[in-house]
């Protein structure tokens, strides 16, 4: 199942992207982004074209479209109104596996989680560099061990996911440089870069959830 959704991922249905090592002037230097913003606009496009569509024929089970946590429940204030957001204020989701637990994760929550997060395919990597993982090789929900994060600490693509996330849950999260590093270049993550995160909810802890004695207590919900 995971390797048919994987292929499915990359289709060219999806995509339309080409991989070529793109050299300068005097064609020793190989460029390892090339047209770099330009790409990224355009693959974050078509997935985000691809998830609505896929939403709006019904199918909510594998393909999920979230608005920016931090736009949420916005009102008009001083007589103004709110317009529609663009995509780039959105996140893409595909879901790999679905979770059973109750409730999501807040902002003030810290959440265990595994996670790999890439690029896009680049001239020397044809999957996509990684730029950060709590594992290494393939996934194995087994041994893995997952990490704890404070979920308002990170960047809002990510935060958005988990605070949608229940238990259980593994999503490919798609997210636009908006929601990422944006126009300024991060440690291993160029400026406007798109990034794919694939994300598994292992449990979140919160401060005055109520513990099984009835007394305010903090504790990780794992269930």
């Amino acid at each position: 199942m995971k390797s048919r959704i994987m292929n499915k991922l990359w289709l060219p249905l999806l995509f339309g992207l080409f991989l070529f090592a793109s050299c300068s002037e005097d064609e020793e230097t190989v460029v390892e982004f090339p047209n770099w913003q330009a790409t990224n606009e355009q693959a974050f496009q078509e997935v985000m074209d691809y998830a609505k569509a896929e939403t709006s024929s019904g199918n909510t089970d594998q393909w999920k479209v979230f608005l920016d946590w931090s736009l949420e429940n916005q009102s008009a204030n001083m007589g103004g109104f709110i317009e529609d957001y663009g995509d780039e204020n959105h996140i893409a989701v595909q879901v790999l596996e679905k979770g059973t637990g109750s409730g999501c994760p807040l902002y003030t929550d810290s959440v265990l989680v595994h996670y790999r997060g890439r690029l896009l395919p680049s001239t020397s990597y044809e999957e996509g560099y990684v730029i950060d993982e709590s594992y290494t090789g393939e996934f194995n929900d087994e041994t893995a061990l997952p990490v704890k994060m404070y979920v308002g600490s990170l960047i809002d693509g990510f935060t958005t996911a988990l605070m949608q996330m229940h238990i259980g849950d593994r999503w490919l999260v798609y997210i636009p440089s908006q929601l990422g590093y944006g126009s300024t270049e991060s440690t291993n993550v160029p400026a406007y870069s798109m990034l794919r995160f694939d994300i598994k909810l292992v449990g979140y802890y919160r401060a005055n959830h109520k513990s099984r004695a009835g007394e305010p207590k903090g504790e990780w919900i794992l269930e």
